[in-house]
């Protein structure tokens, strides 16, 4: 048995099963529509924005917020990468798709938004100094 608040983990973050699903599922979005919006313009682009939008919250993290932590970084860049992929997934799939796929794409993103803000509250709260995050 821990000490944990009901609703957040053993770390203090919070429990975040259904919101890590629809951030995921959002980022998929990103990662499929990103490379598709800018393969008209440039396959390097292309393929260097997928590289980019999977690779950056890959490498930095905050730590706490995931098992392995390759770079530390504070909360608020793990919300910017957040914010980054939402943002990627609804302009690109307005770009890329008919209005029939860009608007299913766009509510995912607003309800990410919505389900996200206890974790990034907690990421803002200074998640990860006690670790010595620069």
């Amino acid at each position: 048995m821990t000490d944990a608040a009901p609703g957040t983990t053993a770390s203090g973050r919070p429990d975040d099963r259904v919101p890590s699903v629809l951030r995921f599922a959002t980022e998929i979005v990103a990662w499929v529509a990103t490379p598709w919006a800018l393969s008209d313009r440039s396959w390097p682009l292309a393929v260097a924005s997928v590289v980019l939008l999977i690779g950056l919250p890959t490498v930095f993290s905050t730590p706490g917020d995931k098992a392995n932590v390759v770079v530390p970084v504070p909360g608020w860049v793990t919300v910017l990468l957040v914010l980054l992929q939402l943002a990627a997934a609804v302009v690109s799939s307005w770009i890329a798709w008919p209005v029939w796929a860009a608007v299913p794409v766009t509510v995912l993103a607003a309800v990410t938004c919505v389900t996200e803000r206890r974790r990034w509250q907690w990421l803002l709260s200074g998640a990860g100094r006690d670790r010595r995050v620069v």
